[in-house]
């Protein structure tokens, strides 16, 4: 019997059960296009992490001396820690860094550390302190350099803030007058900063290099010259460095005291540097390596190097200018000086005698005065300029030269229409800084690494705001 009712009702149920398979697949499709979108967000959202990671500098700003040259890179594989390293990687010869800026407290030591590993880097110069080292961006201040292919390693660097309220630390692969190739990379990142010590003991190294052996470039003609100094030279010069001592405290009527350590090196110096205005000289780039082991747990306050650039056979191969001594050179944050020999033997220079000259050590005094000069600038101290003794009435005499010059210099007493000047005594505190300077530190937390997902995000997003800004107030300069 046909029921009409049940029939309706399969009929109802078959169009609405079609209706309700249909919904189900497009669900179901649905479902599958929204996984893949998923699938292919976090696919897009992971390579740009990667992406972002790679290059992400931990707000660090790269700089190069040949822009686009060198490569900066976050890298995963070579790594000291969990962080992953900072890689810097020059193919050919430049000088790149990324930095920092820190705010820093005036007149206060600091010490920055990192690890360091490198392959084969190679400066551009034969006689160079450059390599991967810390230095502060824009000045010559540095740590020691490391080159060539070397493991990990702890570099340390400490520099004094003078008069500066900020500064730029930065982790370098080249050099402020050198350019390097090959690859550094930096890890784990610390800074601290320790207490300016008040005494005024300052601990010297005469190096004594008895002999030179360099090839000089004349007229497009490579000429090897040999010197050499004799005993008494080397007599000559432990005097001078003995009056030296008893010269700087009774000249500075007791606001220094000095100690030293005299050494005498036969290895011969065998590159010299150059410039147009002093001609060949030894700068820290020439003798690093002969004086570093004797360097080596020491804390001296200032470097002498003595050597003979000429004689009276070869004086005229070297040409050299109008100084005897050079100061105010700077070597890991230590002054650094030289101690010239004169040509002719029977000079007497550094030589005592009643009758021709009383204050031979005035070249030693006259080279350190030129660095306490230089750190009196850099604190920001007045001061007459050492060179402007006539301008003040001082002349030099026969045997003392300029020795009442220096003595009011190093005493703030040199007279002027509006009162005295000279050298600050604060000057005698402000030697260079060292490792027991440190002994009660305070961490510093610039250089932290974000630790997680959202620092990672918020840092990001601080990135991106501090771009706008800069773009904003380079766009209002513009219509300014």
């Amino acid at each position: 019997m046909y029921n009409r009712k049940k029939s309706s009702i399969m009929v109802l149920d078959f169009l609405v059960g079609g209706n309700m398979e249909t919904k189900e697949n497009k669900n179901t499709k649905s479902r599958i296009l929204y996984m893949a979108f998923v699938v292919i967000l976090i696919f897009v959202a992971v390579s740009l992490y990667q992406r972002f990671e790679e290059k992400n500098f931990n707000e660090f700003v790269r700089s190069e001396y040949q822009l686009y040259t060198s490569e900066f890179k976050r890298d995963k594989e070579v790594k000291y820690s969990k962080y992953d390293s900072y890689r810097i990687q020059s193919n050919v010869e430049n000088d790149a860094m990324f930095y920092k800026e820190i705010t820093v407290t005036p007149n206060t030591p600091y010490k920055v550390t990192c690890m360091v590993k490198t392959k084969e880097v190679k400066t551009g110069k034969e006689a160079s302190i450059g390599g991967a080292h810390i230095c502060i961006a824009d000045t010559v201040e540095k740590s020691k350099s490391i080159t060539g292919t070397k493991d990990w390693q702890k570099l340390e660097f400490i520099f004094n803030s003078k008069n500066r309220t900020s500064v730029k630390v930065g982790f370098r692969l080249g050099g402020y007058d050198d350019n390097c190739t090959g690859t550094a990379w930096f890890s784990d990142f610390t800074i601290e900063s320790g207490y300016q010590p008040q005494d005024t003991n300052w601990n010297f190294a005469c190096f004594v290099f008895t002999n030179t052996d360099v090839v000089i470039e004349k007229n497009g003609t490579k000429n090897e010259i040999k010197l050499a100094m004799n005993s008494t030279d080397v007599s000559d010069m432990r005097q001078n460095i003995s009056r030296f001592k008893s010269s700087c405290e009774e000249l500075s009527k007791g606001k220094m005291k000095v100690n030293y350590d005299f050494i005498t090196i036969a290895d011969p110096i065998t590159t010299l540097s150059y410039d147009n205005q002093n001609g060949y000289f030894a700068g820290p780039e020439n003798v690093e390596k002969m004086i570093a082991p004797y360097l080596e747990g020491k804390n001296y306050d200032h470097i002498f190097v003595c050597l003979r650039l000429g004689d009276n056979e070869h004086q005229k191969d070297i040409p050299v200018y109008d100084w005897i001594g050079l100061g105010g050179m700077d070597y890991l944050g230590i002054g650094f000086s030289n101690i010239r020999l004169p040509n002719e033997e029977r000079n007497y220079t550094y030589k005592y005698d009643t009758r021709v000259n009383t204050f031979p050590e005035e070249v030693f005094i006259h080279e350190f005065l030129h660095s306490l000069e230089r750190i009196a600038k850099e604190n920001g101290l007045q001061r007459p300029e050492l060179h402007d003794y006539a301008q003040y009435g001082y002349k030099e005499e026969r045997l003392e030269g300029l020795k009442e010059w220096y003595r009011d210099y190093m005493n703030n007493n040199i007279k002027t229409t509006s009162g005295y000047t000279g050298l600050d005594s604060k000057v005698y505190t402000m030697k260079p800084n060292h490792e027991e300077d440190f002994d009660y530190s305070y961490k510093i937390e610039e250089f932290k690494e974000p630790s997680n997902i959202i620092e990672k995000i918020r840092q990001v997003i601080s990135k991106a705001f501090q771009n706008a800004s800069v773009i904003i107030e380079k766009k209002e300069e513009n219509t300014m």
